[in-house]
């Protein structure tokens, strides 16, 4: 498995790492660079895990991050400015020659090829490194369908070329009623013309990724079935939906169940360090009523700007609502730095803090037990694809911002499609004000009328995902059926490679 250099692709890499051994009890390898594998190893923290270890192994492929003209000890896109990120991209093609070397080392020792080689949609050049070492190749879109075909088609067409910021356009691959507007595009993708550096990038990876054997995609064919057949139609390959990839016990009914017998399971799926204990946030939580509490995180890489962040709070304390906000420096200041008091209105904290109305996070939260408290009403999110998943398999409805790469298709889904979320604003440049900021929570965690609606179609959406991976006896879900499909699939043609050769 090669998973590219984010955590939003390295989390899902891992979770169907684990769902491919419980099912077959294959010995899988997951490679990449020394940081990532180390942070990737940080999840394997419990004695539990022992058997697994046994069975997934984490392998190193060099990398030097000063050799790309990245600062020292950069291996993944966290903490990265967009021109960073950039270089991130071209720098993972020099992985390229290691990976070959690596997968050949292993048919050495093992006297055949492995199975198949399952690598991320940006890391197409890993169909050449299957077909070249005798086995095959399926990529895997660590997001959802909707957003890897919107992703991918823009990349590939550019149809919005030459259009003024206040135009709509027709995007290929979708029906010709939906139409996409030039502002949900990020401006390294609204100024792409073909010739440029991204662009080079996205369309050689994504052209290699759709001659591979076949797509995975991290949804579940009864929450994305139009978007399954429109990504289906465009790629020309067997697509997958394997997904929710969420650790199991998220998608059992009893939020207690998470909260207190798995506590911690947010660090083993992400692998970061909380900056608050898990029982403080419960017990925060405890202290107030259902669904009356707004969970707010932009994820692990995307912050606002300072005006941006002044409103939110502004809007947050006027609304009146109870909040748990993670909160990192906005952006102009080093990500990594101590957040300050001034970034945010003289005396919020305490204030907050007084009132028992807002709990401030650092950097990072237990965000799934946060998700599957019932206290907690609504999620504030960037519509990354990871949080996206957590939020409704837990009924939670979203209040969309979204910042950077497919988050802006997926919250135009959620929107359009599905009926779960609200968009605040969109982007670092988004006008917002504190008066809309409290309009839009008002409407969101309302019991009734939008905000009802709203909770009974994420409803609806939960028992989709629950249902997708049941897995009792001959009652199993579209995802694990497809999961075991994949299996039989492959198995069949490497039996058939095996006998040519």
């Amino acid at each position: 498995m090669l998973p590219f250099l984010a955590h939003g692709h390295l989390i899902p890499f891992l979770a169907l790492a684990r769902q491919i051994h419980q099912a077959t009890g294959f010995k899988i390898s997951i490679a990449s660079t020394p940081l990532n594998i180390q942070y990737l190893s940080s999840t394997f923290n419990s004695s539990s895990d022992e058997p697994e270890n046994d069975h997934i192994h984490l392998l190193e492929l060099p990398f030097c991050s000063t050799d790309n003209d990245l600062p020292p000890n950069t291996e993944n896109s966290e903490n990265l400015s967009l021109d960073s990120i950039g270089k991130l991209l071209s720098a993972s093609l020099s992985l390229r020659k290691p990976f070959h070397s690596l997968v050949s080392d292993i048919a050495a020792k093992q006297g055949h090829p492995p199975l198949c080689i399952i690598s991320d949609v940006f890391l197409g050049w890993a169909t050449e490194v299957a077909s070249s070492l005798g086995t095959v190749n399926v990529t895997f879109a660590t997001s959802g369908a909707y957003g890897t075909l919107a992703s991918s088609s823009l990349w590939l067409n550019l149809p919005h070329r030459g259009r003024s910021d206040s135009d709509e356009f027709h995007l290929p691959g979708f029906p010709d009623s939906c139409r996409f507007h030039i502002n949900q595009l990020h401006h390294f993708l609204r100024n792409a013309d073909g010739t440029d550096s991204w662009s080079k990038f996205f369309q050689s990876q994504f052209s290699l990724s759709m001659q591979s054997f076949g797509w995975l995609c991290n949804t579940a064919e009864e929450f994305e079935p139009a978007g399954l057949e429109w990504l289906r139609n465009f790629v020309k390959l067997p697509v997958w939906a394997i997904g929710p990839l969420l650790p199991p016990i998220v998608l059992k009914n009893d939020y207690s169940s998470l909260s207190v017998a798995a506590s911690g399971i947010s660090t083993r799926r992400a692998g970061k360090k909380l900056e608050i204990s898990i029982e403080k946030c419960m017990e925060w939580l405890e202290s107030h009523s259902p669904a009356s509490v707004l969970y707010i995180s932009f994820g692990s890489q995307n912050r606002t700007s300072p005006s941006q962040m002044m409103e939110l709070a502004i809007g947050l304390e006027e609304s009146a609502k109870p909040f748990i906000w993670v909160i990192r420096p906005p952006v102009g200041f080093e990500p990594k730095s101590e957040f300050r008091a001034e970034y945010l209105p003289e005396g919020f904290e305490e204030r907050m803090e007084k009132r028992k109305q807002g709990l401030l996070v650092r950097n990072w939260a237990p965000q799934l037990e946060i998700l599957s408290h019932k206290s907690t009403g609504a999620f504030l999110s960037h519509c990354g694809w990871n949080s996206v998943l957590e939020s409704l398999s837990q009924a939670v409805p979203i209040i969309g911002w979204p910042l950077a790469a497919e988050q802006a298709y997926n919250s135009k889904m959620l929107v359009e499609e599905m009926g779960v979320s609200v968009e605040l604003t969109r982007g670092v440049q988004g006008s917002i004000d504190s008066k809309e900021v409290k309009r839009v929570i008002g409407l969101v965690m309302a019991k009734k009328g939008k905000g009802g609606d709203l909770r009974s179609k994420a409803m609806v959406i939960k028992e989709q995902l629950r249902a997708s991976v049941r897995d009792e006896g001959e009652d199993k879900g579209s995802s694990v059926k497809a999961l075991d499909d994949l299996i039989k699939t492959l198995q069949s043609k490497g039996q058939t490679i095996n006998s040519i050769s």
